[in-house]
């Protein structure tokens, strides 16, 4: 559960994966914060390796493993980024790795994973069938199955955001942090809590992937339909491990629309030349829709940075004909 990951497996994570991946950039967002009015800070995980934080759990928990169960290769099921990272830390181990995604997974995501070497089964519906069927081939092959977001090598290597925020300012108050299935949130919360208590912790979803949010809100486990979304690595289930983790990480959940998830993609993008995807973006819609109770200076996370150009294309061409209007 939550307390199973301390400030000290955060620590030691953070020296294993020193030169491993890259200590992201915290900007401060000049143009963001006058539409804010707050003062805001972006840290980078969108230029990450892999374009993403996911990288960060991922090479953690396989470096963890004793070697002969590595030597096995490993198995998971992602939305893409945590597959993207899966792919870079197995082809540096020389292990193979096989992943399952969600048809819909975009396509950014799929051909990084390919270009690592890795196995790809693209056959699932939705992230949670692709989730079944991973743990299903894991135990038929006897290879390591790798949760996206439960483990606490994995929980702890995503925390090592949180680390480096710190150091990068120290005086932070606030952070919003995108939560899916709560691996980085728990990791983050866990370094924060123990190290930084005083930090609030906002966690932002869109309304099409909110199952933390209604499962907070209902003190149970919510099933959540499965629907399109922007914010495709936030998608699919939580489970009560994932519940415990947002009713001690998070000071508050926020949700917002699809559409103010396409104007924040907009806004990093012109403003502040920052390449967003759906998911990385709902920090910035829940500080810009101002459904986000903050105290400056705020940090948001940027988790990642893999969208199709198209999408990325359409959601400016939006901004560009409204303008012409």
């Amino acid at each position: 559960m939550f307390a199973d990951v301390t400030a000290a497996d955060v620590r030691r994570a953070a020296e294993r994966l020193r030169g491993v991946v890259r200590r992201t950039e915290l900007r401060r967002a000049t143009r963001l914060s006058a539409r804010a009015r707050h003062d805001v800070w972006l840290k980078l995980e969108n230029d990450q390796l892999t374009g993403s934080f996911k990288i960060r759990g991922a090479y953690n928990a396989i470096a963890s493993l004793p070697s002969e169960l590595r030597a096995r290769g490993v198995v998971t099921a992602s939305a893409g980024n945590h597959g993207r990272g899966v792919a870079l830390a197995t082809e540096r181990f020389g292990v193979p790795a096989t992943i399952f995604v969600p048809r819909t997974a975009p396509r950014v995501k799929i051909e990084g994973m390919r270009a690592c070497g890795a196995t790809i089964d693209a056959e699932s519906a939705h992230y949670d069938e692709a989730h079944a069927r991973a743990i299903a081939f894991a135990d038929a092959s006897g290879m390591v199955y790798l949760d996206p977001c439960v483990g606490g090598p994995l929980v702890a290597g995503q925390g090592t955001v949180a680390l480096e925020i710190v150091e990068q300012l120290p005086d932070v108050q606030s952070v919003i942090v995108p939560v899916g299935g709560g691996g980085l949130v728990g990791g983050m919360g866990a370094f924060l809590r123990a190290t930084a208590p005083s930090v609030r912790i906002i966690g932002a979803q869109s309304v099409a992937t909110d199952a933390m949010a209604r499962s907070l809100a209902a003190g149970r486990v919510v099933d959540i339909p499965v629907v399109p979304t922007l914010a495709d690595g936030l998608a699919g289930a939580i489970d009560e491990h994932g519940l415990d983790v947002g009713r001690h990480a998070l000071d508050e959940m926020v949700t917002v629309e699809e559409s103010q998830i396409a104007d924040a993609i907009r806004v990093l993008a012109l403003d502040e030349k920052v390449t967003a995807e759906g998911s990385g973006a709902v920090g910035v819609a829940a500080l810009l829709t101002g459904s986000a109770r903050v105290v400056d200076p705020v940090v948001v996370v940027i988790s990642g940075g893999n969208i199709d150009e198209d999408v990325l294309d359409d959601i400016l061409q939006g901004e560009r004909e409204a303008k012409e209007e």
